[in-house]
């Protein structure tokens, strides 16, 4: 069995948690090895429940944004990665697509740091289900921040 794989049937799925169960470590590792990683993992897992305390890929750094954007740009950087339907009939539609949206996330980014938030900051985001929350939440995580969205969409 590859790893990641498609899950196709509910045999696959029984077979893949059992995996996950039985030796968490590989399982993990294997998922993880199709991530983009700044500085590899020392360690997949390391955990102790009398403590509690549980650490997965310790020693590990990676940037969760490059995962879902900057690694997409040579290959779809021209397909749509986030399609916003408005609720308003007579609205228009809109389309970013991964370019698009690493430009804005990169720039939203930017401001952010210009404006002093860094890592481990706390930014609060009170926005509306726009792309620019999307854009947002995206450019807290490259910067480190971290963010919290309280929901906007009963406020009009």
């Amino acid at each position: 069995m590859s790893y990641p794989y498609q899950i196709k049937s509910f045999e696959a799925y029984q077979e893949a948690y059992q995996k996950s169960i039985q030796d968490p470590e590989s399982f993990w590792s294997a998922i993880a090895e199709h991530f983009t990683w700044k500085k590899k993992w020392d360690k997949v897992l390391e955990w102790n429940f009398t403590e509690p305390k549980v650490e997965w890929f310790k020693g590990g750094k990676l940037n969760i944004t490059e995962n879902c954007l900057d690694r997409h740009l040579a290959t779809k950087g021209n397909h749509p990665a986030i399609i916003w339907e408005p609720n308003a009939a007579d609205d228009n539609h809109r389309i970013l697509t991964y370019k698009k949206l690493h430009e804005k996330v990169c720039q939203f980014a930017h401001v952010l740091k210009n404006n002093g938030v860094k890592k481990g900051d706390r930014v609060c985001i009170y926005m509306g289900m726009i792309p620019e929350l999307a854009i947002a939440v995206l450019a807290c995580a490259r910067i480190g921040a971290i963010h919290y969205v309280v929901f906007g969409g009963f406020s009009a």
